[in-house]
């Protein structure tokens, strides 16, 4: 029988069948994906083989994880060298960010996007929390809106609190599954208890002394969107920095969509784009067709890659 795990708690799993029953799981023996090594075997999100245990209990053992389409991975937070994969057979992801109370750093709506374009997953930024900002603020939206529009990435300002801008997020999900993410804080939580207030999940401020968001969800969930809209999300835990993984100093460019299209056109084919003659990547900053902060981003990402792991 084929099911979908909805929430990973360590050895257990909440599952949803094919005909829509939930579950509890646990996997039979150990599994090794496609040679990847993550700290965690299983995935909400992942499609997987299961026997019934036990009819009166109401459990499981998971025999077999189906071939996953896609999955997004962040740097394991105990494990450097490892990874863990947050969710995966998603169809779109949404980066949950604030510009105050606390601020994301752009360097990690960007680290974020790298990994979604690794894996080829379509991706949203949402500024939440607009009801907070002053002039400042709303000018570094538009900034930031029209820089990510014109290298093909979506924005939304929207406050929750003040319900201006969560239609048309809530619209954004209609049918798709799809990952919820951001640092802690952000108001993920507060978003979800808007769509579904039956659920009721945990908020939590600001801490006061760090202007750090505080954690509150602990294990990625999936939800059911109401019917009227279809689709499934994924809350994940509020991260305080996106690691990456897999991802070489050769390869980094290929994720900044704007700095795909010129890599062709530099002088040598393993251009990193820092102090190499014939940059049509540096050319592109000077003239600004590239936008001076992503490439501030690209710079510091690149110095971040530990070339040791590869």
């Amino acid at each position: 029988m084929k099911a979908i795990v909805y929430r990973s708690t360590g050895s257990w799993y909440n599952i949803k069948t094919e005909t829509g029953k939930a579950m509890s799981a646990r996997i039979k023996g150990v599994f090794k994906i496609d040679d990847i090594t993550s700290t965690n075997p299983l995935a909400v999100g992942d499609e997987v083989i299961i026997e019934v245990e036990s009819e009166s209990a109401n459990t499981a053992i998971i025999t077999e994880i189906l071939p996953r389409r896609n999955y997004i991975n962040r740097q394991s937070p105990s494990h450097k060298k490892q990874h863990h994969i947050v969710a995966a057979n998603i169809d779109q992801s949404v980066m949950f960010a604030t510009l105050r109370e606390p601020k994301t750093s752009q360097g990690f709506i960007d680290r974020f996007l790298v990994t979604c374009e690794a894996y080829h997953v379509p991706a949203i930024v949402v500024f939440n929390k607009a009801d907070v900002y002053k002039n400042k603020e709303l000018d570094k939206y538009a900034a930031l809106k029209e820089m990510y529009a014109a290298i093909g990435y979506r924005t939304v300002l929207m406050s929750v609190k003040n319900n201006e801008g969560v239609e048309e997020v809530r619209a954004a999900l209609q049918n798709k599954t799809t990952l919820l993410s951001g640092h802690s804080g952000v108001g993920k939580s507060s978003f979800i208890n808007a769509i579904f207030p039956e659920l009721k999940l945990k908020t939590q401020d600001v801490s006061g002394w760090s202007g750090k968001g505080l954690h509150t969800t602990t294990f990625a969930e999936m939800f059911d969107l109401p019917s009227d809209t279809g689709g499934r999300v994924i809350d994940t835990p509020g991260m305080r920095e996106f690691g990456l993984v897999d991802i070489s100093k050769q390869e980094l460019s290929h994720y900044f969509p704007e700095m795909a299209r010129l890599i062709n056109d530099c002088q040598f084919n393993n251009c990193l784009h820092i102090n190499e003659p014939g940059c049509a990547i540096k050319d592109a900053v000077v003239n600004g067709s590239i936008d001076e902060e992503r490439y501030i981003s690209y710079y510091n990402i690149l110095e971040s890659i530990d070339e040791k792991t590869y």
